[in-house]
């Protein structure tokens, strides 16, 4: 394998090959290698002190310092006419969304804290995506997360899931946020390694953007919040390495949260932006390598250097340390950089709010991050040393099994028997069951903003004081990825995409977290590099700019042979959507008898026997199969967009709702649950495989009802998408054709006790 570290180096002999000062378990735990080592010697032109060092391997990690990763993120598409920031130079993206109101959005993982300690571990990840939001000085309005595990069979696998379920709706109902929407799945891949991805949302007025940036020779640097513990030490590096037998032993890497502390530090920040931002220059959350991170960056950006004294910064434990003081990963804790002729005002806001601060430095014109521990110097290095960590440009090889996987032939399966009991079978896999025990757990409802909730293709949120609402989803398919990561790249971004159309809103920008595992080997670079590429194409063409995002790599497992098992390649997309009048909103599920169903993206019920690649069906029937090709037609996705978007602002649609895990009977079935109204399609016929045309899962597919069918087949007709009558809303029974006919009582009760029944919780 090709590997090309982009970085500049010195072209002299290393001075520092022979006998350096620092053993392999040092560089373990700050997650560098000797090579990286070296080079940072080389820069410094000496060898780093324990403090610089810490500060090195913590802003050099793949979690800070996206090593493997930031030469592949410039293939997204990052400009667009309503973004307000540059991609990755602020805490998060911001996008104009009319008169003078803008929405800040990103979405982050917790994945390695919440596999050792998954309460904590998904509690500190809505509390640091939180503080993302409120440092723009904007007010957060909703989180969204993203979750996989392995089976519910396993109780470890249980343990985990309730206790990341639990830790989500414990810092947010306390926060006062509402958890209003997400996704959760579950497969071998994520066991020992969940997904725990969190994402939040909020707005502000334009001219009350703050920005993550220190500059102003003598301008103050004030720590605010919780005093400084030793949690979370390490944590950045400790999401750098691969999951093992010894990550237990990581436990104190796991943060430790104080959401009602939060709830004081968010108000307190928001009324500082908005009320009185010219007392300050910049606001910064202390997220992954605490201090060390919020401090150095800001400089970085303002192209200046700081002067910090960890001597007075407030802590909770005795006898820390100076690199205990930078690298702490405590929660709640805010870095805000004053005019020091505002000292005293920041200072009583803040107390006001019941909240700690203290003044802890200084900006300088020096350049360089010097750390005091009173009047010793315990650090001092240069800030551009510490942010220009080196990059790795591999080349990635494609696995030598994907070829037969995707050439897996399907009609050689035979078709399915009893669709009843198939589609029964499907509405009770927690995969594709109701996630009503998992969003009852949140409030979802305070702030009294949602119209929305979660259940359905994507949450809305009304924009106080406007006509306007915006539109979420976070979408991810690991498995599609795993058979093909370009397509399955450009099916995650579509279908966040498609279900935010179905809600009646433009997508108009998204987030992303991409979920890989080690990227040092070959085929896993190969995924990441190819997922990247597929969801820049996607973007491109729906017109949807990347406007912020994190990568967490090296989730990977150790399987007990002395190998480590990396989960599904999972890019996760959260999409925003705005939509101009929020009383054009489409709810997903039949609204009443005699509404006319139809199927837009298809002219015919055909069973294509390719679109079982990846299926849920496919998985549960043919003893955990998990094969084929993907394949997505971007053209037809973007027309069959405009077309849902068009009926929906003019007013056609009654419902709207895509077609995904499951396909086209599990969708239907969702459609008819939540206001208890039936489908009649006795009249449907269905050409070949039975199998692949209910249950296959191929994308660009939205079931719509509506009271115009007439009008839809031109509107249709315009957009150059097909469109097929599917049947009548009516009765208390789904009927598909000649071989679908159950009541809805029985496939509810399957659909709303599949999660429940798996956890053990209904027998």
């Amino acid at each position: 394998m090709r590997t090309r570290t982009c970085c500049a180096t010195s072209t002299r002999p290393s001075a520092w090959s022979r006998s350096l000062p620092v053993d392999q378990k040092t560089l373990d735990q700050i997650a560098l290698s000797w090579e990286e080592y070296q080079l940072a010697c080389e820069r410094l032109d000496r060898e780093p002190n324990e403090v610089e060092l810490g500060m090195i391997g913590a802003l050099w990690s793949e979690h800070c310092g996206y090593k493997n990763s930031r030469p592949l993120l410039k293939l997204f598409p990052t400009e667009g006419p309503r973004l307000l920031t540059k991609v990755g130079e602020e805490n998060a993206g911001v996008v104009d969304i009319g008169d003078g109101w803008c929405v800040a959005f990103k979405i982050e993982s917790h994945n390695h804290p919440s596999a050792i300690e998954p309460y904590q571990g998904a509690a500190t990840g809505v509390g640091g995506i939180v503080r993302d939001i409120f440092a723009m000085g904007a007010r957060p309005i909703a989180i969204l997360d993203s979750l996989r595990f392995g089976p519910l069979s396993e109780p470890r696998n249980r343990y985990l899931f309730n206790g990341v379920v639990e830790g989500i709706g414990g810092y947010g109902n306390c926060l006062g946020v509402p958890t209003v929407g997400g996704e959760v799945a579950f497969d071998d891949s994520y066991s020992g390694n969940p997904l725990v991805n969190a994402m939040c949302v909020g707005v502000t007025r334009i001219e009350h953007l703050q920005r993550a940036v220190a500059k102003g020779t003598g301008n103050l640097l004030m720590l605010v919040g919780a005093d400084t513990g030793k949690d979370g030490i390490h944590g950045a590096t400790f999401a750098s390495v691969e999951l093992d037998e010894r990550s237990e032993e990581r436990r104190p890497a796991v943060q430790v949260g104080n959401p009602f502390m939060e709830k004081l530090l968010m108000e307190a920040c928001v009324e500082l932006a908005e009320q009185h931002g010219d007392w300050i220059v910049g606001l910064q959350d202390l997220g992954a390598a605490g201090l060390t991170s919020a401090a150095v960056e800001c400089a970085a950006k303002g192209g200046v250097g700081i002067d910090i004294d960890v001597s007075v910064a407030p802590r909770r434990e005795e006898a820390m340390t100076p690199y205990d003081v930078m690298l702490s990963e405590s929660q709640e804790r805010m870095l805000v950089i004053v005019k020091p002729e505002h000292e005293d005002d920041v200072r009583r806001l803040f107390e006001r709010w019941e909240l700690h601060c203290v003044v802890i430095g200084v900006v300088t014109d020096d350049g360089r991050a010097t750390i005091r521990d009173g009047d010793k110097v315990a650090a001092r290095i240069p800030v551009e040393l510490l942010t220009d960590p080196p990059q790795y440009v591999r080349e990635g090889v494609k696995p030598t099994w994907l070829d037969d996987l995707q050439a897996y032939d399907f009609d050689a399966l035979p078709d399915v028997g009893d669709a009843n009991t198939a589609l029964l079978g499907l509405l009770a896999e927690p995969e594709i069951a109701s996630k009503r025990w998992v969003w009852r757990q949140y409030d979802h409802q305070v702030l009294t903003n949602t119209v929305v909730g979660p259940g359905s293709d994507a949450t809305v949120v009304r924009i106080k004081g406007t006509d306007r609402a915006i539109a979420l989803a976070t979408d991810g398919d690991g498995r599609m990825c795993y058979l093909d990561p370009y397509v399955g790249g450009m099916m995650a971004v579509a279908e966040a995409a498609r279900n935010v159309v179905c809600s009646g809103a433009e997508p108009i920008a998204i987030t992303n977290c991409l979920n890989f595992g080690n990227p040092e080997k070959p085929e896993v670079y190969y995924q990441l590099e190819q997922a990247i590429r597929g969801m820049a194409a996607a973007c491109e063409a729906l017109n949807t700019p990347v406007v912020s995002g994190n990568v967490s790599l090296y989730n990977e497992t150790a399987t007990g042979n002395g190998s480590a098992q990396p989960i599904y390649p999972t890019p996760v997309v959260g999409m925003l959507g705005l939509i101009e009048d929020v009383d054009r909103v489409v709810p997903m599920a039949f609204q009443a008898e005699d509404d006319a169903v139809f199927l837009l993206g298809i002219d015919v019920l055909r069973g294509d026997a390719a679109s079982l690649a990846g299926s849920e069906y496919a998985r549960m029937a043919h003893d955990g199969l998990v094969a084929g090709q993907p394949r997505i037609d971007l053209g037809l996705e973007v027309r069959l967009q405009k077309l849902c978007l068009a009926a929906a602002r003019e007013g056609l649609l009654r419902s709207a709702h895509d077609c995904s895990r499951g396909g086209l009977a599990v969708a239907l079935a969702e459609c008819c649950f939540p206001n208890g109204l039936g489908l009649d399609a006795a009249g449907m016929v269905i050409e070949g495989r039975l199998d692949a045309a209910l249950f296959g899962e191929a994308p660009s597919r939205i079931v719509v009802s509506t009271r115009d069918g007439e009008r839809l087949r031109a509107l249709a007709a315009e957009h150059d998408v097909p469109v097929i009558r599917l049947g009548v809303v009516a009765g208390k029974r789904l009927v598909l054709g000649d071989v679908v006919d159950a009541s809805l009582e029985t496939l509810q009760d399957a659909y709303e006790g599949g999660l429940p029944r798996a956890l053990g919780e209904v027998t």
